[in-house]
């Protein structure tokens, strides 16, 4: 009897010793980072004996994958809206504000119609057209630093990634190995090492976890591409540029880089990573190709109308920017030595979508136009081109439209070669004033018209309309002039019938035109209708009734090219979308298209911002979850503690007892 009694003593007493061993780990861990809750349990033996006891740790495993999700989630809005906030208040301050500029600009050409002889008022003109250039440098400035953070952020990220990953694959090889102690401790350690990685790791990428042999676990991208395998192996993250160096691309690398580079998803990733991906891709590439877009629009606009007009000299007007080119980036697996570089097609600066494009050499002197999205795939439909003298444009596109670029190749290009050219976001830190001088500034109309005194009918001819002072009816000079001299336009006997005489010797040709009388010369047809102005007569003149047409010389006063520039302000000038159903509005006005722009960017943020803070509600939510169950509660370890404690003196006491009978029977023996 003694015997058993010695025996359930010290059992009892080993017990509560490590029952109290345990609680008392529970309670020095309490603020233990990533340390999950221990529990001891003991078995019965035979008799009646208390075995020896197994230690496990308290996780809900549905609890945990789901606290690694929202972590992801919660992440991946905290990097956004940092990111974006911080972007979205530097657009939307007025000091910054690009529509601010421009309305300057077209106020001081306002200015300049009122005195149109005025070198002051000109003057005005180009100092706010160059505080214009120097405003979108400034945005395109902020956008450009922000790209180069995210680079570099992405470089201290997938760094510190690429570490958890490695420290998972090393910690799953020691839990496999099953080294511990022989309750189990120094494993249960190595475990909750190992999920604490698990859940750092969330905070980059989203994950999911398999259980894998041996008590390891396997970790997946959210995407479905591996990152930690079985027995050690692992995957890790790299970032290259390809065709733009500077353009980051996260790829996971097979095997150290022995192996091609998986492609990533990044739409879909989530975490500190994906939402600095997102942040890229949603606002900065975006923000940049439309500020280029703009830029590249309105300042084709100007010197489209610029060029129909007559200068201070005299002479016939010519740019008032320069457009830059762009050097196309040519991927890495081409197999030519071409090279490839785009500009703005002139007047075709409301043809430009915003976005970048993939040129693709697909035959002998052809090649395909993709507008990019902001993931880099091509969309839309694609456009072929013609390449003829080297060089590709809406004149030898199929369809007449190549996204309003001109592109030019150089030999060397192979079928299948591809280059990405980024136009829109070079332009606009690229785009400067092609001339400061203000009498370049061609405010007037190199046609006049009049009609002739002696008139007798309720005719008159309306001012020109000049849409292209390079056509045939126009000498470049100098002296600038009408190519066949003035034109004199008759009404004769017959109804709707008109002369019209120009060019030396005068020729007089008989037509009859279309009432209302617009747009005489192309009524007229051949050779007038190429003369590239034109003129309407309006109410109705009687047999005899002359009109001229004459080149606007010494018309140093005359402000109608003015008033055509001044109304590009209101003229939509910029594309909306890639693609437009027919007969679809798919332009802007300037100011629309720059406050479409700060609208999306602060859109997002709000969105963002609503989402950061459902994800903060979910995550906490999570963690309450998961803390419920593999959390320390300090008020019922102290209760256990009091238990195990009293339970251990009880035991003890027994083993006292039994030491008491066993003296007892020994003496009575003696």
């Amino acid at each position: 009897m003694s015997f058993n009694l010695l025996n359930i003593a010290n059992s009892g007493v080993r017990a509560s010793s490590e029952l109290l061993q345990t609680t008392s780990k529970n309670i020095t861990n309490v603020n233990t980072e990533g340390y999950v809750r221990e529990l001891t349990e003991h078995r019965t033996l035979f008799d009646n004996q208390v075995g020896l006891g197994q230690t496990f740790r308290l996780v809900n495993d549905f609890a945990q994958q789901q606290l690694n999700r929202d972590v992801s989630n919660l992440a991946f809005f905290n990097q956004f809206v940092d990111e974006s906030a911080r972007v979205d208040s530097l657009f939307a301050e007025e000091s910054n504000s690009l529509s601010t500029s421009i309305n300057s600009l077209f106020s001081s050409l306002q200015e300049t119609l009122n005195q149109p002889s005025s070198s002051v008022s000109r003057n005005l003109f180009f100092n706010d057209a160059q505080g214009y250039i120097d405003q979108l440098g400034r945005l395109s400035g902020i956008v450009f630093d922000q790209k180069t953070i995210v680079n570099d952020q992405l470089e201290i990220y997938t760094d510190e990634a690429n570490g958890l990953i490695n420290k998972i694959s090393e910690l799953n090889l020691a839990i496999a190995s099953g080294s511990s102690g022989p309750d189990g401790s120094a494993l249960n350690s190595t475990i909750n090492q190992r999920d604490l990685a698990i859940k750092e790791l969330a905070e980059y990428i989203d994950i999911e976890t398999l259980d894998g042999p041996n008590g390891e676990k396997l970790v997946f991208m959210g995407t479905g591409e591996a990152v930690v395998m079985e027995d050690g192996a692992f995957n890790l993250f790299s970032l290259s540029g390809d065709p733009d160096p500077n353009f980051k691309d996260l790829k996971l690398d097979v095997d150290s880089g022995k192996a091609i580079p998986l492609e990533v998803d990044t739409s879909l990733l989530k975490g500190k990573i994906g939402g600095l991906l997102a942040y890229r891709e949603d606002i900065l590439i975006p923000s940049q190709n439309k500020l280029g877009q703009l830029s590249l629009a309105m300042a084709d606009a100007f010197n489209q109308q610029n060029r129909l007009g007559l200068d201070a000299d005299g002479e016939l007007g010519g740019d008032l920017f320069t457009i830059p080119t762009a050097g196309a980036y040519a991927f890495a697996a081409n197999t030519g030595t071409a090279q490839v570089t785009g500009t703005l097609e002139p007047g075709k600066g409301s043809e430009i979508p915003a976005s970048d494009f993939l040129i693709e050499y697909t035959a002998a002197n052809q090649i395909t136009v993709s507008a990019l999205d902001k993931y880099g795939d091509p969309t839309g439909t694609p456009i072929v081109a013609n390449i003829v003298a080297g060089q590709a444009d809406s004149s030898t596109a199929v369809g007449g439209e190549l996204f309003g670029l001109q592109v030019n190749l150089t030999a060397g290009a192979n079928i299948g070669d591809q280059f990405e050219l980024k136009l829109n976001s070079d332009a606009s830190t690229n785009i400067q004033l092609a001339t400061t001088r203000p009498e370049d500034l061609a405010l007037a109309s190199p046609i006049r018209t009049s009609n002739n005194i002696n008139n007798q009918g309720t005719g008159s001819i309306s001012s020109s309309i000049v849409t292209d002072t390079s056509a045939a009816g126009f000498t470049a000079g100098p002296p600038p002039s009408l190519t066949n001299g003035p034109i004199t336009i008759t009404k004769t006997g017959n109804p709707n019938e008109f002369n019209i005489t120009d060019g030396t010797p005068a020729v007089t040709t008989t037509v009859v035109l279309t009432p209302p009388y617009d747009n005489v010369l192309n009524q007229a047809g051949a050779p007038y209708n190429a003369y590239g102005f034109d003129f309407n007569l309006e109410g109705v003149p009687n047999a005899g009734d002359t009109f001229t047409v004459e080149f606007n010389t010494n018309g140093f006063d005359d402000n109608r090219n003015g008033l055509m520039l001044a109304g590009l302000q209101d003229k939509e000038l910029v594309r909306a979308n890639i693609e437009t159903s027919a007969g679809g509005d798919n332009l802007t006005t300037l100011n629309e298209a720059y406050g479409n722009l700060i609208t999306d960017v602060g859109i997002r943020t709000s969105s963002a911002k609503t989402n950061q803070v459902a994800f903060e509600a979910l995550a906490n939510q999570s963690n309450a979850w998961y803390e419920s169950i593999s959390g320390v509660n300090l008020d019922e370890e102290a209760a256990n503690l009091l238990r195990f404690q009293q339970s251990y003196s009880a035991a003890a006491q027994i083993l006292s007892t039994a030491r008491t009978v066993f003296d007892t029977i020994l003496n009575a023996a003696r």
